[in-house]
């Protein structure tokens, strides 16, 4: 039984952050935010990560939450597109 090309590509992952910096041209900075408990102890531990995501139409800006989806390399550092905006900044 083969697989069809549609079975054997992974899903893509999605995430949802804030924008921390949209200085750069078709580039944003977004931080995702993460919470977990610690393995031992049991406290909710709070991490973050910076991505940077391509944004071609510069629509992002600094205090929206967006959501991206990983995509091929772009760049050095880019491995990310903007998805939407799900919520503007006031």
């Amino acid at each position: 039984m083969a697989e069809t090309p549609q079975q054997s590509v992974a899903k893509r992952k999605v995430r949802q952050g804030v924008v921390t910096s949209s200085a750069r041209d078709k580039t944003i900075t977004v931080r995702i935010d993460s919470k977990s408990a610690h393995p031992m102890y049991g406290k909710t531990v709070r991490r973050s990560a910076k991505l940077h995501v391509h944004d071609e139409s510069n629509d992002a800006n600094v205090g929206d939450l967006v959501r991206i989806i990983e995509c091929r390399p772009l760049s050095k550092l880019k491995r990310w597109r903007l998805a939407e905006i799900v919520e503007r900044a006031r």
